[in-house]
């Protein structure tokens, strides 16, 4: 049997709000406790009548448990809840018994063996009493326990916005990074009044709109991402020319892979910042990206800069290798490695993450 859409959405509707919950929750608990004492007793009738008139004061001890004594005295006041939810589990069992006896049977205590001989009987009162407990802490727990999945599910969103929040923040410091490192090229050949100053600004303007475009996803192509450090590498050849020895190799399929966007340049643009050391008139770096069981092996390598005051080697990370690593932080948590790789004269990185199926 299949109902109609309108009528499906109405019940979805009606299915999200609280108060649907909370009489379908009634309903079965006052049939299972019906069958179940009408099975005890061989008498359904009996236990029709009593479940009616216990239940509208179950209700009532439950909600007032639920939404006055807990807010309001938990967990400042223990003992003064517990005195609080005592005296009223003690009046509406004085209440229940009363009304039993008036309007369901005047045989006193039906479950003991042996029977009541007087309305207001210890074993009975505290009998009733228990019951009110039981059904108490049922809903109590239940309480408990929906209040503490939302709690959990309201903490997960917060720290969610919160790293969304701090990776676009993240993100935006890289772009005014990566464009502060291009005009200073762009400033030193206008000082040199260099004719690779023009190709300069195009192939500034490509990678500017990569940036701004695509550096807003949360995940890019690596075969896009690739092509971008290449035309980055390229805009460094027009400043350096033939000095500049840089070897990109690629092994593994790189189709159909992505991750999060602008997470290679900081260590490539790195390696240029601090890595423009001569070697028998070159400057060499070396790029490998290897991809393997959809895990990015990345790694880059440089000569290490000398200080020309002091002939000593510098060691330098600037405000993009930070924010790159505090980025694999929150994207990858421990599923990433991260190491670097010294020596006297080379300087090397390797990093290691998980790359997704496009």
């Amino acid at each position: 049997m299949s109902f109609p859409h309108p009528l499906k959405r109405y019940v979805a509707r009606s299915l999200e709000k609280e108060w649907v919950l909370h009489v379908l929750f009634w309903v079965v608990y006052y049939l299972i406790n019906t069958l179940r004492w009408g099975s005890y007793f061989d008498d359904y009738l009996y236990s029709l009548r009593s479940n009616l008139v216990e239940f509208p004061l179950h209700i009532v001890l439950v909600y007032f448990n639920l939404y006055f004594l807990l807010p309001r005295l938990i967990p400042g006041n223990v003992l003064g809840y517990v005195g609080g939810l005592s005296m009223s589990v003690a009046l509406v069992s004085f209440v229940r018994i009363l009304l039993t006896y008036e309007f369901v049977t005047t045989d006193i205590y039906r479950e003991s063996i042996r029977g009541g001989h007087s309305l207001f009987d210890t074993n009975y009162f505290i009998a009733v009493y228990i019951g009110e407990l039981y059904v108490i802490g049922l809903t109590t727990a239940i309480k408990l326990t929906i209040d503490w999945v939302r709690a959990q599910r309201r903490t997960q969103e917060l720290e969610r916005r919160n790293q969304e929040t701090e990776l676009s923040f993240l993100r935006s410091q890289v772009q005014p990074h990566f464009f502060f490192n291009t005009l200073n090229n762009l400033y030193y050949l206008a000082l040199e009044k260099s004719p690779k100053a023009p190709d300069t600004i195009l192939k500034l303007s490509e990678l500017m709109s990569y940036v701004i475009y695509k550096g807003k996803e949360e995940r890019v192509s690596l075969h896009d991402e690739i092509i971008y450090i290449h035309n980055y590498v390229d805009l460094e050849k027009i400043r350096y020319g033939d000095k500049l020895e840089v070897n990109i190799g690629i092994t593994g399929k790189i189709e159909n892979k992505t991750l999060p966007p602008l997470l290679l340049l900081p260590f490539v643009e790195n390696s240029f910042k601090h890595g423009i050391n001569l070697k028998n008139g070159k400057i060499p770096i070396e790029i490998d990206l290897k991809v393997q069981n959809s895990t990015l092996d990345f790694s880059i390598t440089n000569r290490k800069a000398r200080d020309s005051q002091k002939g000593q080697v510098t060691r330098r990370t600037g405000i993009g290798i930070h924010n790159t690593k505090r980025r694999l932080d929150i994207l990858f948590g421990d599923r990433y490695k991260y190491n670097i790789d010294e020596t006297q004269d080379k300087y090397s990185v390797n990093l290691k993450f998980p790359l997704n199926e496009n």
